[in-house]
């Protein structure tokens, strides 16, 4: 048998197993072996028009199922006696054995499909006991070349097929599905007896075929792991380090101690210059440990981040509680506070026009006096309404004499004392919606919790923010926002506090005054990087924002700048919260420009409302005893009570404007009218005496060229003349006062003039001459 038949019956074989049933998954179908690529084959099919259709078929089986054919080859040959036979007939046919082998496969594996369906005879041929000849081989390639070329298409006829093919018969994708589509079986048709056998002969040939490949897989990794080790024995045995053999020929250079000692100085130089380089490296080393310790106490003091979040998350909710407390209390609150402001302001408007009504009156019932003897004609007057009113004012001063007889005041005047007293229904009226009042306002935190409404443990809060997290706290500008959080309390606690009473409770003696003092003056901003400490500034502006407002209304609707009393307390106060510097005097303070503002407005007011002198010939005053008299002498000593007031403001309101008020309109359009009134005598030095002690004496300090303010320039000439007149009489003494009076408001020049006119030089020392 040659060696193209067994060739040949290879092919018979596999084309005899492609045609089981069992075989469809398996076969591999090849149109050609005109282009070969690595693992995969190319075929095109050439139609008329000339377009060219590539197919892609990649191999299940890249090397085996050609392996396998070479070993039946092989069996096949040996078992024919003429394969073997001749060395040159394998070697002749081995150059066309490629070429054979391609279009046999192409041929018979492209016209399997059209043997199977169209003619039994070509089965019974191509069957696993049939072996084609090669003529037989011959005619189907021709014939299948001739139809590639003539034909548009393969006829290829597969109905009779037990299951769908798995190649596609044309280049259009829709045709094929539509043909798959219809040639669907559900169900297994009945097979023949050929095709059982068929089909297990396949899968015997099969099972061989993998057991081969799993056999020669084994071989290989057998392989490839003996020539691995191979490599890694071959290099151990090249790195491996070889004993140097010494030479016994070679001659070494001589040695002497000069030169061991001086290598040995190198190496111990060198070893040196190592070590210090060791060292140095070591000391950096150290220095790195340190500063990373350092870092790591560093991170573990603010690693809390939980407990941090925790408190910051505390801190929010406990702001957002007393913001929505005070919030709620604030309508009651402001309700008090003015209804307390309210009692006071009614008292005051009810001691004010009783005054005007009583002067009206008294003023009025003077003017029907009879011409004569200043006795009272009875006429409709008495017993009449104003009548009533003049007898009580009577008796009030003569309570008020008694009383100053009791406390031994023997140098009083009629008209310095402050007419404010009210009757006993009046104050127990007051005094009963008073308490009302502050019973109300006691109630107001009643229903709220310490940490709330205690300005003392509010402040602790904050004291325990700012020593936790100082950065933080002077970042949220904490110092600046605790004014307005403490106004609502604050306001509580001043309900009650009346700054124009006798006894009225200082702002220092205060819980809360204390509690925020404490709270400023605390010293905790040492781990702070900030230099500047905010919360010194709480104090001044809780003053600033709560109680000059509140001060503020009071000299508004409740001072009586008639009243010495509620003067020196306001002035007092004023002093404290100016000149012991509780504001800061860094920032220019809105709310002290309005008080300052309304104290001036105020005094404003009562002198154009308060101060009446009436002038009356000098023959109905002589008598110190007349009712013209008296009334006149009191409108006097109030004036000059309200000029003292005034002058108190001195150093808390601006110079000028107290000078216009006290110079100007007091003592020029009033005061000095009554005094050139008065007759000369010891009466008329008293009053300027008095005039004089009111003025302070820092505003004749600075004075040159001998001259008075000019404000005092009518007052001074009246002094020259009362000091001339008192010369020209002989009294000595009362010229030396009036002197006196002239050097104490600065009239230096008048004096002196004096002096050399009248030639004193005994009274040239009270000028420092």
């Amino acid at each position: 048998m040659s060696h193209r038949a067994c060739r040949c019956l290879c092919y018979a074989r596999r084309a005899g197993a492609a045609a089981g049933p069992g075989r469809a998954g398996k076969e591999l179908l090849s149109f050609g072996g005109e282009e070969e690529r690595e693992g995969e084959e190319f075929f095109k099919v050439k139609k008329p028009s000339f377009n060219e259709v590539t197919f892609r078929i990649k191999k299940k089986e890249s090397l085996l199922p050609a392996q396998t054919e070479a070993e039946e080859c092989k069996k096949i040959c040996q078992l024919e006696p003429g394969v073997g036979n001749t060395k040159d007939t394998h070697e002749e046919d081995e150059d066309n054995e490629d070429e054979t082998y391609s279009s046999l496969n192409e041929d018979y594996n492209s016209s399997d499909s059209e043997n199977e369906s169209s003619s039994p005879q070509r089965a019974k041929d191509l069957s696993p006991g049939n072996i084609p000849s090669a003529a037989h081989v011959e005619a189907a390639r021709r014939k299948r070349h001739l139809a590639r070329t003539e034909a548009d298409y393969l006829a290829l006829d597969v109905s009779n097929s037990p299951q769908v093919p798995q190649r596609r018969g044309s280049s259009d994708l829709e045709s094929e599905d539509e043909s798959e589509t219809k040639n669907l079986n559900f169900a297994p048709k009945m097979r023949t007896l050929r095709q059982r056998m068929t089909e297990e002969m396949v899968s015997l040939g099969d099972a061989s075929s993998d057991d081969e490949a799993k056999w020669e897989e084994q071989q290989i990794k057998k392989a490839v792991k003996l020539s691995q080790e191979i490599c890694d024995d071959a290099s151990v045995r090249k790195y491996q380090p070889t004993k140097p053999k010494f030479d016994t020929s070679v001659s070494l250079p001589p040695v002497n101690l000069e030169t061991v000692k001086k290598r040995l100085t190198e190496r111990i130089t060198s070893l040196q210059d190592v070590h210090r380089a060791h060292q140095r490296e070591y000391e950096k080393y150290m220095e790195d440990i340190e500063s990373s310790k350092m870092s790591v106490q560093e991170l573990e003091k603010s690693s809390d981040a939980a407990m941090n979040y925790k408190f910051y998350r505390t801190m929010k909710t406990y702001v957002e509680n007393l913001i929505n407390c005070l919030n709620e209390k604030l309508k009651d609150i402001n309700e008090l506070e003015w209804a307390v402001h309210a009692l006071l302001q009614q008292r005051a408007v009810r001691v004010s026009k009783r005054r005007q009504e009583e002067l009206k009156n008294e003023s009025a019932y003077i003017q029907h006096l009879t011409s004569g003897n200043d006795k009272p004609v009875k006429s409709k007057l008495e017993g009449d309404e104003k009548t009533e009113v003049l007898e009580m004012c009577e008796h009030r001063r003569a309570c008020r004499r008694q009383a100053r007889e009791r406390s031994g005041e023997g140098d009083h005047h009629e008209g310095l004392s402050s007419d404010e007293e009210l009757t006993p229904t009046e104050v127990d009226e007051f005094q009963k919606s008073k308490d009302n009042v502050l019973e109300d306002s006691r109630k107001i935190f009643e229903d709220v919790h310490a940490d709330f409404c205690d300005i003392r443990k509010i402040l602790l809060k904050f004291q325990e923010w700012k020593e936790r997290f100082p950065d933080s706290y002077c970042d949220a500008y904490i110092s600046f926002c605790l004014p307005k959080l403490l106004n609502p309390l604050i306001r509580v606690h001043l309900i009650n506090w009346n700054p124009l009473e006798q006894n009225f409770t200082e702002l220092e003696e205060m819980p809360w005054f204390r509690a925020i003092e404490e709270f400023s003056d605390a010293e905790n901003m040492s781990e702070s990087k900030r230099d500047d400490d905010h919360d010194k500034e709480v104090l001044p502006r809780v003053i600033e924002k709560t109680v000059l407002p509140k001060i503020t209304a009071f000299v508004k609707s409740v001072w009586d700048p008639l009243s010495t009393s509620q003067t020196k307390n306001l002035v007092q106060l004023c002093n404290n919260i100016f000149e012991k510097q509780i504001l800061s005097k860094n920032e220019s303070s809105r709310a002290r420009e309005d008080l300052m503002n309304t104290v001036v407005l105020r005094m404003k007011k009562s002198v154009e409302e308060d101060v009446f002198i009436p002038l009356y010939p000098k023959s109905t005053v002589e008598d110190k005893s007349s009712l013209r008299s008296k009334f006149q002498e009191r409108r006097f000593w109030s004036a000059v009570k309200l000029l003292s007031n005034v002058v108190l403001w001195d150093g808390i309101v601006q110079e000028d404007k107290v000078r216009d008020l006290g110079l100007s309109k007091l003592l020029n359009r009033y005061l000095l009218l009554n005094i050139l009134n008065t007759p000369l005598g010891p009466d008329n030095i008293e009053k300027c005496n008095k005039v004089v002690a009111c003025l302070p004496e820092r505003w004749f300090q600075d004075l040159k060229g001998g001259s008075t303010l000019p404000e005092l320039l009518n007052f001074s000439q009246h002094l020259l003349q009362c000091a001339r007149a008192l010369h020209k009489d002989n009294h000595s003494d009362e010229t030396k006062e009036v002197l006196l009076l002239l050097v104490r408001i600065g009239a230096l020049h008048i004096v002196e003039d004096f002096i050399e006119e009248h030639k004193l030089e005994h009274l040239k020392a009270m000028i420092g001459k």
